[in-house]
């Protein structure tokens, strides 16, 4: 499990270290530079230091130093982003689905494989839920209508528990949730069990039963709302 809380030279504790996955994009303009960068959100760190944790950005990286990057970690993020390679899963792949970010898919589904073999507490969000779904032996539906009803712009729906998870325990009640998706859980990964679906009856987060480690993914984006539970969960986990 992710390590004990740490007491500093002044003895103040020392927050546990949240390590959250990026994008790797060919281009991005700040200033006067236009290059190729690593580059998150600014939402998920700061929900991560919100919640109590120090967060570390874990840029694509070789896939066989994932396990040694993990060791390090007191807890585990992959965060949303670009659609998971439907190759990934044995697909063809649909014409709504976007381009394929292989060195991203890598790099994920390793540190996946790295946190789940080590214990370490792992919360997959949006992509990352899908990713972790994926690495379980899961499918996916390619393309829901309704999920993303604009480019670019988060949009809204509720979410029901399903009573007796860890999720439930987290948040009991039905919440609206920042949502921004296309693809889905199809075939849930071996293990996984649904804890909570919109009122479509779209699985929108699944988990691992207790006794197999702290593993929780949400279809939404935690990072874009105000509600801390799921993340600061993972914060509390990651220190016990």
């Amino acid at each position: 499990m992710g390590g004990p809380l740490r007491f500093g030279k002044g003895g103040g504790t020392v927050r546990p270290l949240i390590g959250v996955s990026t994008y790797l994009e060919p281009g991005a303009r700040w200033g006067v530079w236009e290059l190729a960068a690593a580059l998150l959100p600014a939402a998920y760190p700061r929900l991560v230091q919100r919640a109590g944790g120090l967060a570390a950005m874990l840029p694509p990286d070789e896939p066989a130093r994932a396990a040694a990057v993990v060791a390090r970690l007191d807890g585990l993020v992959v965060a949303g982003g670009p659609d998971v390679d439907p190759a990934r899963y044995g697909a063809e792949r649909s014409p709504r689905t976007g381009r394929p970010a292989p060195e991203r898919d890598a790099w994920e589904l390793a540190l996946i494989e790295a946190a789940l073999t080590a214990g370490v507490p792992l919360l997959g969000i949006c992509r990352g839920m899908q990713l972790l779904n994926v690495a379980l032996g899961g499918t996916l539906v390619q393309h829901l209508d309704g999920h993303a009803e604009l480019v670019g712009v988060f949009g809204g729906h509720p979410v029901k528990p399903v009573p007796g998870t860890r999720y439930a325990g987290i948040v009991p009640e039905e919440v609206t949730v920042p949502t921004y998706h296309h693809q889905a859980v199809e075939r849930l990964g071996q293990g996984l069990v649904p804890s909570a679906h919109t009122a479509d009856g779209t699985v929108e987060a699944v988990e691992l039963p207790p006794g197999e480690g702290w593993v929780l993914g949400v279809q939404w984006h935690p990072e874009m709302g105000d509600d801390t539970r799921v993340m600061r969960a993972l914060v509390r986990a990651a220190t016990s």
